[in-house]
């Protein structure tokens, strides 16, 4: 028998209840992880202030970047016995039409941690082993905080991927936190130009140093301000004035609308953050521009190795953009994303005895 501490979410905005789920253990083809870090999403917020609704009944445990070790495995599964690992966020089936046609993203059995199933604030986690990636043996050390690529790094890298930036091409992100410091680097790493938009002056200067060439403040004045600003830099480096490849990685309305009115020429936007309010766009902007607009849900398995050697080359830091928690202090976590307290992504680690 295999007992898991975990915290609980039984009721919107409660508190977090400490609780022991047993388990025979793994089945077949899973494996049972031993959480190192798991980090805290805006949608981990959503649930608790009950904006979006879990799939799972509650009481529900939460958390859905989830780094660790195999502890022991089910039949079939044996191999994966002591590696360290990456879990991503949402797990495809990986056999119905939508898979076979690698749109994973719609796939209608997908488990996404902590909204279908219990998620990743307690000490263990049952994962499919087909959904596993192995940790290079150069980041093992650092093992808890490469929890965040199982979603805040790899889906930007879905949406750019999507976008086809490369190399000379401008990109812009309304929003470098959690999800948009990451982008940041990835678009970087790609050779893009690189502008980032964010009302924070800690993560304006963070991402200034990790590959950010114009940090802007959205509050530099209206959306219409905020674009004569940027075009005027990129004419300034000779760089074009169509076919931006804009990412909404907010979360925000406010972020949401900043991010249609940049749209160029040709321009791509990549929704990436979710906010439960409506925004208010002109979508015949679309029209006009011959530019369109698309939106990921998490990040195609096949993307993920090349993610963890982006990772393992040093071209996406993680460090700089992540505070290490105990998972005692989840109520205060919570509390202080809700408050706008933090300015780098929150990874919680167990510290349950």
């Amino acid at each position: 028998m295999i007992e898991i501490r975990q915290y609980e979410m039984r009721a919107a905005h409660g508190a977090f209840a400490p609780a022991t789920r047993v388990l025979e253990g793994p089945g077949p083809g899973e494996a049972l992880v031993r959480v190192a870090g798991c980090g805290l999403c805006h949608t981990d917020l959503a649930f608790h202030q009950g904006e979006v609704k879990t799939n799972h009944p509650l009481p529900l445990t939460l958390g859905h970047e989830i780094s660790g070790t195999v502890e022991s495995a089910g039949p079939g599964a044996g191999a994966w016995v002591g590696k360290a690992v990456v879990v991503p966020a949402v797990v495809p089936c990986g056999t119905c039409d939508a898979c076979r046609r690698g749109r994973y993203a719609v796939c209608s059995k997908q488990m996404f941690f902590g909204n279908d199933v219990h998620g990743g604030f307690a000490s263990h986690v049952v994962a499919p082993v087909r959904a596993l990636f192995e940790v290079p043996a150069s980041l093992r050390d650092r093992l808890w905080m490469l929890s965040v690529i199982a979603d805040a790094v790899s889906t930007p890298y879905e949406a750019i991927a999507r976008s086809g930036l490369g190399s000379g091409q401008v990109a812009i992100f309304v929003g470098a936190g959690g999800v948009g410091g990451f982008g940041v680097q990835i678009a970087a790493a790609l050779g893009a130009h690189v502008v980032a938009i964010d009302p924070s002056p800690q993560r304006r200067e963070l991402v200034a140093r990790h590959g950010a060439r114009l940090v802007l403040d959205p509050a530099s004045g209206d959306p219409g301000s905020v674009r004569r600003l940027v075009r005027g830099h990129l004419q300034e480096h000779g760089l074009p004035l169509e076919e931006w490849k804009v990412f909404e990685t907010s979360g925000t309305v406010p972020g949401q609308e900043l991010a249609f009115s940049l749209l160029s020429r040709g321009g791509h936007l990549g929704v990436v953050g979710y906010a439960a309010p409506k925004a208010s766009v002109h979508l015949s902007r679309l029209m006009a521009l011959d530019a369109r607009a698309e939106g990921n849900w998490a990040c195609a398995p096949e993307r993920f190795p090349e993610v963890l050697r982006l990772v393992a080359d040093g071209k996406i830091a993680l460090e700089p953009f992540v505070e290490r928690r105990s998972l005692s202090r989840i109520d205060e976590t919570f509390a202080d994303l809700a408050a706008h307290r933090l300015h780098r992504r929150a990874v919680l680690a167990p510290d349950l005895a």
